[in-house]
């Protein structure tokens, strides 16, 4: 890619948004790649992870953060700060509510109550258009919020269908500064594949379980070993724990005679292997720690720091 400094911009935009509005899936659908985790589940994304979507005159570094809610335990605690963090170090903040929605919600209020007292420019991405009968309805919507957070831009966009996305990235970009790409144009994500590997454990965790069973699961990467690391190697190695709170959540992960466990593996192995570029090898144990959400030495172990 050959930068014009004069003309590319390049910088840091939270997407901030209720659980399930659809963050993650915006970023999937603009870097055309699957690096966050998506479920039709509330609350799947965890960390505060940045994906960089670079095109010819821009580098945006999205921090895909978790659903604003009211936490219950300690995990929700660090979900939460998570979010808080993130915001002063910022250029700009995608807003995503969801089009048919006509007034304004709780965490929808916790938002606003985190972006007044910022003063950064708010752009408001009006997602899934596609569920409305007519596209223009969706300013029902931004009507509620406009008022209130007085956006720079109102962007309706669909991310399932692909919808406005350039136009969201072109609006973006307009706040962003001028300067360098900030990292590599090949570069798509700033976490490890081990976070990833386990990512996508996890999100394969929510899509085939009931609903009480996700929140109370944590993945552990516990060995990771590549042909890059190990040229004698031929296969990536992995071995992940999965944690549960209950004895009985362990059995429905398993399943009768370990069929359950085997599809989450096999999805999840087929998927890295698409990402990672090479055979896997996955290995998965179940462990039950009792009320691991509430203890912050636990969180420590799993990876949730505060």
């Amino acid at each position: 890619m050959n930068v014009n400094q004069n003309k590319f911009r390049s910088g840091y935009v939270a997407l901030l948004g209720r659980p399930n509005v659809g963050k993650s899936s915006i970023i999937n659908a603009l870097i055309k790649t699957k690096v966050a985790a998506v479920s039709p589940k509330p609350q799947t994304t965890r960390n505060a992870v940045r994906c960089i979507y670079t095109a010819e005159n821009m580098q945006i570094i999205f921090v895909d953060t978790p659903g604003v809610h009211k936490p219950k335990h300690a995990l929700g605690d660090f979900m939460m700060h998570e979010i808080t963090e993130s915001l002063p170090n910022v250029d700009v903040v995608c807003f995503v509510v969801e089009a048919g929605d006509y007034s304004i919600g709780s965490k929808e209020q916790m938002i606003i109550d985190m972006l007044l007292p910022l003063k950064l420019p708010v752009i408001l991405a009006v997602n899934k258009i596609d569920i409305l009968s007519k596209t223009e309805l969706y300013t029902k919507t931004s009507e509620v919020y406009e008022s209130v957070i007085h956006p720079k831009a109102v962007i309706p966009v669909s991310a399932i269908k692909d919808v406005n996305l350039a136009d969201l990235t072109a609006a973006i970009r307009s706040f962003l500064p001028i300067q360098p790409p900030i990292y590599p144009e090949d570069m798509i994500m700033d976490s490890t594949e081990r976070f990833l590997a386990a990512e996508v454990i996890r999100e394969k965790i929510f899509r085939l379980t009931d609903d009480e069973i996700p929140h109370s699961v944590a993945v552990l990467v516990e060995e990771y070993k590549t042909p890059d690391e190990f040229q004698q190697m031929k296969t990536c190695k992995i071995r992940a724990t999965i944690v549960v709170e209950k004895a009985g959540q362990k059995g429905i992960i398993i399943g009768k005679n370990g069929t359950k466990i085997k599809t989450i593996g096999t999805l999840a192995r087929k998927e890295l292997e698409k990402n990672l570029g090479y055979p896997v090898f996955l290995e998965l144990w179940v462990k039950v720690k009792p009320g691991w959400r509430k203890s912050p030495d636990e969180l420590r172990r799993l990876g949730y720091c505060f």
